[in-house]
């Protein structure tokens, strides 16, 4: 049941991220304090959730870059350049990526997104 919560939360940054940035060039983006604080924040979001999904929903979700989203957490925080640059790319390639497979990952197994146990997913009963 959290696996799906988080899901949804990702989904909803995800979303915020895009509204956020849409039309946006890399330097009006990070001239704008006020866009990329928020856009700071909703990232934070994506990937405190996604660092909080379980091994196995992150296994039957393969497609997305779990790794890319590792990365800019780590480098929110960090020197202005590296997180300028991680949300960039988060803005640019990663959100947009994740929330397309989601996509993709929600029609052909809509029992991922579902409010029920991961035992329950894929036909495993405990």
């Amino acid at each position: 049941m959290l696996n799906a919560s988080l899901l949804s939360i990702i989904e909803e940054a995800g979303v915020a991220v895009l509204t956020l940035t849409e039309g946006l060039e890399k330097d009006a983006f990070l001239a704008s304090r006020l866009t990329r604080a928020e856009t700071r924040r909703q990232v934070k979001t994506l990937s405190e959730s996604i660092a909080n999904l379980s091994p196995q929903t992150l296994g039957m979700l393969a497609e997305v870059d779990w790794a890319g989203w590792h990365t800019v957490a780590r480098q929110l925080g960090a020197d202005k350049n590296s997180e300028q640059d991680a949300l960039w790319f988060a803005v640019c390639s990663l959100v947009p990526a994740t929330l397309m497979w989601l996509r993709v990952y929600r029609i052909n197994q809509p029992e991922i997104f579902e409010c029920k146990p991961l035992a329950d997913v894929g036909g495993a009963r405990p």
